[in-house]
């Protein structure tokens, strides 16, 4: 396609001014639309157009514009980040699109995710959990050696595909439970795969599962559409490892 050559797209899009406010879809135009727009450069210049003429641009999160941050939490067309395989939204690309596309944005939708405004959610029950149990304590000082703490490479490369989550909620969204268990289990392995995270492992799994609930998640059904979602590919099996965990603490 040449650079010359553009799209122009219908938009349904979901506006609401607060969690109490009903809130509503409502249309817009993308013009001059070309393949090379990313997604949230495509609705840039959607809110050029609407503060020319007088109108409250569409509020969205988006920060790195790297697919690294996590903050671009948009469903589009019923697919948390748009459905493309490992993809943020920031990395969605018009070329997925064609001219005269009707397209649909919502925000997350889970009941641990008020909205803030239109697809704005606040999304910090994620950093409740986090907080709950989402770290180790040990001595400051000194970088140590490399090789002070021997461990094996395909328990080191569990344990970064563990920490590849961004925390980004896809899977909350994506889950028809309004699950946290994906996010919850990745943290969890991350630390428990490792010989510094073995000490307060018991701890940690019970206190971070406790914030989940606490937090108005609901519970894994295994639906897998937590994985499919993921733009990081997490992997299910962190869930059962996290239930692992859960288990073993209620003996120690």
């Amino acid at each position: 396609m040449s650079d010359h050559k553009t799209m122009t797209l219908t938009l349904i899009v979901w506006r609401q001014k607060n969690a109490s406010d009903p809130g509503k879809f409502e249309t817009y135009t993308a013009k001059n639309i070309t393949e090379h727009h990313s997604f949230l450069e495509m609705l840039d210049c959607v809110n050029e157009d609407l503060i020319l003429e007088g109108r409250e641009p569409i509020v969205f999160d988006h920060d790195c514009r790297e697919g690294i941050c996590g903050m671009c939490s948009q469903v589009i067309n019923g697919a948390p980040h748009g459905g493309q395989v490992r993809t943020t939204v920031c990395q969605l690309h018009m070329r997925k699109f064609k001219d005269g596309d009707t397209i649909y944005i919502e925000p997350w939708r889970a009941r641990a995710f008020p909205i803030i405004k239109d697809l704005i959610v606040d999304r910090s029950a994620l950093d409740t959990i986090i907080q709950a149990g989402g770290y180790t304590s040990c001595h400051t000082g000194g970088v140590a050696d490399g090789n002070a703490i021997l461990i094996p490479k395909p328990v080191a490369d569990e344990a970064m595909d563990a920490a590849e989550c961004i925390g980004c909620g896809a899977c909350v969204a994506g889950c028809p439970n309004g699950a946290a268990m994906l996010f919850t289990g990745a943290k969890v392995s991350q630390l428990a795969l490792l010989p510094q995270g073995k000490t307060e492992a018991a701890a940690r799994v019970t206190a971070m599962t406790k914030a989940m609930a606490e937090c108005g998640f609901g519970n894994c059904t295994n639906h897998y559409e937590c994985q499919a979602a993921c733009p990081k590919g997490i992997n299910v099996k962190f869930i059962a490892r996290m239930n692992r965990e859960f288990l073993k603490a209620q003996f120690a």
